[in-house]
Parts: structure tokens; sequence; C-alpha cells
């Protein structure tokens, strides 16, 4: 491409750019940023060259920039997925302009995105790492935007598809009048793989003579590591202080013959633990039988634990064994063992006290050898006071309790939980998803949980579902019906000035609306454009959310837009 178009309006980027002072977060897009002095961050690579050298500290750095450029490569077909192969390609530029970091101006730009084909020439001009180093260290023989390059490199490996790196040809540290950079996909350089080495973790654990510079350890050693509690579905992730005790307790229970009464509200997990617990034990081997108390009708409840005789009542055709018999040599779990009728309560009880059962319809007893874990989000004590639960059966369940801690109790655990979910998930579905906005997980973080993990898991599925392949799953995704706002408003947004604007909430009254824009002088026009860009902001750049918002259909809402950027070009 030998004559390039300007760069596009910027709006529809500044508008990703929230500033919610009252909570102290930055977004772009979903994303929590920084606002950081670049002198601050100039004393950070000043530290990282004295400390590691130059050659380890330029790959530690285009790391750093490389992984920055990939997550903002996602914000290019998101936010303009109707625009020309220049525009789409544009938004890392312009996001790396935006974010402070340099000016930017295309010289060269071939893609193909189909074919895997890229070569691109820019310019660079101010750029924070040549003030930094010239003012640190002097002038320079070798290029100095380490950040940088790696941002370019990631964006546009991210962009394309397939790995694409950058070489800094001309740096204004070394003289020249601008920095300069050229980018061409790994196999078109005739050092690719040197280049590419730069970018590999291990480079990290040198420094430039070649010797092992000290690292942090892999992991805590095996001795040293508690036993994770693991059952068919994977280990029980959690480090909260409440999930902690808990599984610490199972893990002193799994070895013994203990019944285990484990308490919480529903969905957080009790047969997880139930399942690990058996997995941890002696009886990891046999059966692990599970019944849902609850879920029983009353008169089946005593032929399903103990069995039935042939004959024992109408439609008995054949002897059949109960849950007792078919869990001999392994563990019972009773889940919602609070629903359990007065006279399965009386059996249950004797089942615990002799270690024998008696099918329905037989005086014949059963030894059975079964430990026994029950479960309950009631407070059994309490249905004892009312007459619900007998208390000989309580003090016989209640012997090694363990609380399993509510999700709101555990906002630290929620981040791992909802990354592991979503692996499971994506694997489920075939479907590649990249990881949560962290926008999204701050509404993750914020919710309430009534229903714990349990509903996190269905919040996460329906998320994978919904999220574009290849992109990260934004609030929207994981409350798409507005049960969960993304958070407070933000407290001021971006001009194109670049000076913050207070965003100002809308009056619930249409009267006071009216009187307030008459009041206020605003034209017509001006009026349509504030929101429109209000509609948009608050759909984080969903075309889609924000025509429904404004009871336009979609195309409408562009054609408003693409009028709007028009003119302010």
């Amino acid at each position: 491409m030998s004559s390039l178009p300007p760069l596009p309006s910027a709006a529809d980027l500044r508008r990703q750019v929230e500033f919610s002072s009252a909570d102290g977060r930055i977004w772009l897009a979903g994303q929590r940023m920084l606002l950081m002095h670049a002198a601050s961050l100039g004393t950070l690579r000043r530290e990282l060259i004295k400390s590691l050298g130059p050659a380890a500290a330029r790959r530690l750095l285009l790391r750093v920039g490389y992984a920055s450029g990939e997550r903002d490569a996602a914000l290019a077909r998101q936010l303009r997925a109707d625009a020309d192969m220049f525009s789409l390609f544009a938004v890392g530029p312009q996001l790396h302009m935006l974010e402070g970091a340099v000016q930017v101006t295309p010289e060269q730009l071939d893609l193909d995105v189909a074919a895997g084909q890229f070569h691109g020439v820019f310019r660079w001009d101010h750029s924070w790492e040549v003030e930094t180093q010239l003012r640190d260290f002097g002038p320079q023989h070798e290029p100095v935007c380490w950040t940088l390059l790696g941002y370019a490199s990631g964006y546009t490996s991210a962009f394309m598809g397939r790995p694409v790196l950058y070489k800094e040809v001309a740096c204004a540290a070394c003289g020249h009048a601008h920095c300069r950079i050229e980018g061409r996909p790994v196999s078109d350089w005739p050092d690719g793989e040197q280049l590419a080495s730069d970018y590999a973790a291990q480079a990290l654990a040198l420094d430039p003579s070649g010797s092992a510079v000290g690292a942090w350890p892999a992991a805590i050693p095996a001795d040293d590591q508690p036993e994770t509690p693991v059952d068919a579905l994977g280990p029980l992730i959690g480090h909260a202080p409440g999930f902690a005790a808990a599984t610490q307790l199972l893990r002193k229970a799994a070895g013994t013959q203990v019944t285990v009464l484990l308490t919480g509200e529903t969905g957080t997990g009790k047969e997880r633990f139930a399942r690990a617990l058996h997995a941890l034990s002696p009886r990891a081997a046999k059966p692990f039988v599970a019944v849902n108390c609850a879920a029983l009708p009353g008169e089946l409840i005593e032929s399903e634990l103990f069995g039935t005789e042939k004959g024992a009542y109408t439609g008995a055709d054949a002897a059949r064994a109960g849950r007792f018999e078919r869990a001999h040599g392994g563990t019972l779990f009773l889940d919602e063992l609070g629903e359990l009728s007065l006279p399965a309560q009386a059996k249950l009880l004797r089942v615990l006290q002799d270690g024998q059962v008696e099918r329905l319809g037989s005086s014949q007893a059963r030894h059975v050898d079964v430990r026994l874990v029950a479960a309950t989000h009631v407070d059994l004590m309490q249905a004892v006071r009312a007459g619900r639960f007998r208390q000989d059966l309580y003090y016989r369940i209640n012997v090694y309790p363990i609380r399993i801690p509510p999700l709101r109790e555990r906002e630290g655990d929620i981040e791992p939980i909802a990354q592991y979910l979503l692996q499971r998930f994506t694997r489920l579905h075939d479907k590649h998803v990249k990881g949560f906005a962290d926008r999204a997980l701050h509404a993750l973080r914020s919710h309430g949980w009534p229903g714990n993990v349990r509903e996190m898991e269905n919040l996460v599925e329906r998320g994978v579902i919904l999220a574009s392949a290849g992109q990260p799953m934004q609030v929207e995704h994981l409350f798409p019906d507005g049960a969960q706002p993304p958070g407070a408003m933000p407290a001021h947004t971006l001009e194109a000035s670049g000076r913050l604007r207070e965003a100002q909430a809308p009056p619930a009254d249409h009267a006071d609306l009216v009187e307030r824009m008459l009041a206020s002088q605003l034209g017509l026009a001006t009026l349509e454009e504030t929101l429109i860009e209000q509609a948009v902001q608050r759909s984080r750049g969903n075309l889609a959310a924000a025509a429904r918002l404004l009871g336009l259909t979609r195309p409408q809402l562009s054609y408003r837009l693409n009028k709007i950027r028009g003119e302010r070009r």
C-alpha cells in the first residue's frame, strides 16, 4: 500500500476510556488501566537495566509490551467490526497514542489476514522510552524502544493470528530524527528465530553473559504441600481463610471413619466436598453413592435408602437393594438430610447405631459397611426445636461438622474459580474464549452470589456461549439480562480535547428532563450527538445494544454515528 489514508477518528476509542474516580479505577473497554508517571516507569526501567543488564532488561520489557499489545488487539474487531481493514488495524496505533506511549504515523502497510501476509513500516515520535533512556544514560548506539516494540509485535501477532515481529530500524536515542519500526512475519525475517527467542520465557533466566540469575521457585516442594482435595471433576479451588479451614478439616477426617456433616448455603459445593473426602479416604476404590433426599417423594425415601423385597408393596415385582447396600465398603452421601421424614430418620438412626439395614417387606437384617457423609443447608438444631428433626439423630450426625463458606465470603477465590470454569466450559463447547475482561472480573467480584458456585457455573457457561470466539468475555456476556450492573457509571469521560468531562445522570422525570434541556439551550444536533455518545458509551461500543437503548435499528445508529464522526474530521 503505497499511499495510506489518514488515521480514522479516534472518537470511538476515546469513548471506551472511563474514569471512575469514586472507586479509584480507570477502564478501557472493560480492561482496567493505570495512569502512572512516566518518570516512575523510567525509574523501573533504569533499575532493571542496572540489576539485570541491558540485554536481559530488554527481553523482559519486550515481553511486557507484547502482553499489552495482545490485549489491545482483542478490541479491534470488537470496536470496529464494520470498518475497512486499515481502520480496523489502526486501533492498535491509535490506542498506543491514546495510552500516552508514542505518536504513531503509518508509512507503509500491506496486510492480508487470510493469506497471512504482512509488511508494515511506522514512524514514531515522542517515545517515552527514548526520553527516559536519554535522561538516564545519554545517547545510545542501539535502539531503546523496547516496550513499544513489544507492543507492536504483540498487537500485530494477535491481529494476524500468526507471529509478526518488528525491528526498530531507526531510533531517536541513537541520533535519528525519528524512531522507525518495520514488521514482518517471523518466517519472512532472515534472523526470525533470533527475534523470536527474545520473547521466549526462558530468556529471562540468563544475564547478558549467559549465566543463570536468581529465579523464583516454580512451586513449593512437594513434601511441603498439603494434599489437595480432589474428585472426578478436579481439585477444590480456593485459599480464602474459611475455605482453607474447611479443606483442612476435610483432610484430617479423610483417613478416619467418622461421620461428617457438611453445612453451608445451597450451591457452595457440598457434594464436591463429599466426593473429595471419599477420594482421599481408604474407601476411594469402593462405591460413592449420592442421594438427594429433597428430590425423592416421602413414600419412596425408605425404599431408596434401605431397599425392598419382592411383594413388599403393589408394583414391587422384584427385590431391590437400597442405597446403603449399594454403597457397601464405600461412602454414602445424603444431601439435604433435613428433608428426611421422621420415620425415615428413625430407621437411619438404627442403621448408624447397628450397621444393619432391613429392606421393606423383610425382617432379615443385612450388615452394611458404609461411611456416611450428610449435608444440609438448614439449621438442624432449629429443626430439632421445631420438632422436624430427631434430636438423637442430630447428635449422631453432628460428630464432625464442616461449614463450607458462601462465595461472598471468598472474594479472593472468585477469579481462580471463574478461570477454572472458563477452561472447563471452553473445552466442553469446543470454543476458544480469550479470558475475562477486567471489568467482567470486577463484576464477578462485586456480585452477591445468592446461588454461590452453582450460580457461577451457570453464568460462566452462558458467557462462553455468548462471547465471540477469540475475544475476552465481557460483562454483558455474563449478565445479559442486566441483573448485574457492571458497576457505577464512570464519573468522567474523555473529550476530544483530552480533557475530562463529568458524566451526568439523566433525571427520571420526563417533564423535568425537557425543562432542563430547554434551559440549557442545547441545539437539537448537539443533543442528538450527546445522546448517541452516551448510549454507545453505556453499551461499551456495542452498537446493537446502543441502538436498542435509543429505540433505533443498528443501521440507523451506524448512519448517525458515521455522520457525526465525519463532521468532526
